[in-house]
């Protein structure tokens, strides 16, 4: 039994709801931590543990979601990160800070590709035919990116609170990250609407195929190539999160959180009208060719920002960069769901998923270390040249294998 579109409307809701928390995070955090005392090591430390957390919730996610069924781990992951969460803005020690983040999988990227997106994104294919796939990717992205515009709005919260009522900075940056919570938990009864259609059918002998064993072997190969590549770009991206290209603005160029609010809101918009130029460009030029040549400029643009001799400049370029950057995303999620057969899918997304977390987790600890030891616009540099190779690498391996509606046009 196929998923119904109420169902793809619900996971809508919860990607949007999800998307508006993750992007509040995104950029209150690395103001947050700073205000109580965190140098950008410490920053980076903590993002790391939170990416780390995340990364550990997709494995389990990979290893057991579709056994334990799509609806309760999707209703567990949101209980769990709002807990957790809240413990999170109670301490203020460093330790205590990374456990923390880590066990509420605190998304420093400011972007939700955590674990319940794997699910959600497993399971979307099924509510649309395969040419409309791309393009409800497209929709799914967009709302999440709207989310995120929207989120990095609020996010300059602090700076309200503090003009209107005399708030402290830090207490108004953790009344700030308490929203997150609240939209996390407005996800649970969305969740809890969805039908049994959404479910993995189980086989014969009553199980579900597992993360990585039960795939076919042509799906391992391609899966394992798209995973090292995923784990480059997932490295370059690692340099890259919302809380330290935040972080970055408000000390090269002492912008304030309502300046760097509204950066990210615009940044967030032009993500939004991607996708859908994204999903238009994919139909006439193929899913690898959008992807790759897209996303090269955008990482180009990246290394003009560091060089950037003022706010201004280099707000334009930054929002530049963000109308392509993004152009690779429901490009990508619908090429690898094309690329496996439907039953293999929920492994497919966790296994891609888990390699970029890993490889988010690592960049913002390593970010962090080169902007206190070489220079602040270093993980920008840094940041790009790995996207770059990605690029070139991943043209060279895949641009002859197509998803099955490319190969059957004309």
């Amino acid at each position: 039994m196929a998923a119904s579109p109420n169902d793809r409307r619900s996971l809508l809701a919860a990607a949007l709801l999800r998307s508006i928390g993750t992007a509040i995070v995104g950029v209150a955090l690395g103001i947050y931590l700073a205000e109580i005392g965190l140098d950008a090591g410490g920053i980076g430390l903590v993002s790391s543990a939170g990416l780390a957390g995340a990364a550990a919730a997709a494995a389990l996610v990979a290893v057991a979601g579709d056994r334990w069924g799509r609806r309760r781990t999707l209703v567990a992951l949101a209980l769990v990160a709002a807990a957790a969460g809240g413990l999170f803005l109670a301490v203020e020690s460093l330790l205590p800070l990374a456990a923390f983040a880590c066990l509420g999988m605190v998304n420093a990227m400011g972007r939700d590709r955590g674990a319940a997106a794997v699910l959600e994104q497993a399971t979307l294919p099924e509510t649309v035919p395969p040419e409309r796939r791309t393009w409800a990717f497209a929709w799914y992205t967009a709302l999440q990116d709207g989310g995120h515009a929207l989120g990095s709005l609020v996010a300059g919260l602090p700076a309200l609170l503090g003009a209107l009522f005399a708030v402290s900075a830090p207490a108004a940056a953790r009344a700030t990250l308490a929203l997150p919570l609240l939209l996390v938990l407005a996800t649970v009864p969305l969740y809890l609407r969805l039908t049994p259609a959404v479910e993995l059918i189980a086989d014969g002998a009553g199980r579900v195929r597992g993360a990585w064993l039960g795939l076919s072997p042509e799906s391992r190969r391609r899966l394992a190539r798209l995973a090292a590549l995923f784990t480059l770009d997932g490295v370059g991206g690692g340099f890259l999160v919302t809380s330290l290209l935040a972080y970055y603005f408000f000390e090269r160029f002492a912008a304030g959180a309502g300046t760097i609010a509204a950066l990210f809101f615009a940044a967030r918009l032009a993500n939004v009208a991607s996708h859908f130029a994204a999903a238009w460009l994919a139909r006439r030029f193929g899913l690898v060719r959008t992807m790759v040549f897209t996303h090269l400029p955008s990482s180009l643009l990246l290394v003009a920002v560091a060089w950037a001799p003022s706010l201004g400049v280099a707000a334009l370029l930054f929002l530049l960069r963000e109308a392509l950057v993004e152009m690779d995303v429901p490009t990508r999620q619908s090429y690898v769901m094309a690329v496996v057969e439907p039953a293999e899918r929920t492994a497919a997304s966790a296994v891609t998923h888990l390699v970029r977390l890993a490889a988010w987790a690592t960049g913002p600890l390593l970010a962090g270390l080169a902007m206190r030891h070489l220079a602040l616009g270093a993980p920008l540099v840094i940041g790009a040249a790995l996207k770059i190779l990605y690029d070139l690498l991943l043209w060279r391996a895949f641009r002859h294998l197509r998803p099955p509606e490319e190969a059957q046009s004309p």
